[in-house]
């Protein structure tokens, strides 16, 4: 199973994206190692992240992670062997989308 290490600027977010596959390959699971961030899937409230958060994001589902603004961030990506495993980049979340996750609630 491919482990990417990925630490983050305060502020850096990734653009939103896709990961694709098929028999049981594509899913993705975050898991927080260092600092705060956030995750987000289209169409729901932003998640808080702190080290010991575990994601799991099914292949398919549009979402961008990254630190939050006054915090580094890291995390172990993790993403699950099978057929057809791809990413498709999208586009960037845009700055006020960023900035109004500070008056966002954090639901977990």
């Amino acid at each position: 199973m491919p482990v990417n290490n990925v630490t983050f600027e305060p502020g850096c977010r990734n653009n939103w994206h896709i990961h694709h596959g098929t028999d049981g390959g594509g899913d993705q699971i975050l898991l927080c190692t260092a600092g705060s961030g956030w995750y987000q899937a289209e169409r729901s409230e932003p998640i808080s992240l702190n080290p010991g958060s575990v994601i799991h994001i099914p292949a398919g589902t549009t979402h961008w992670h990254g630190a939050k603004a006054d915090s580094w961030f890291s995390h172990l990506a993790f993403i699950t062997p099978g057929d057809g495993v791809s990413n498709e980049w999208l586009e960037p979340v845009t700055d006020e989308e960023y900035n109004n996750l500070a008056s966002s609630p954090s639901p977990r």
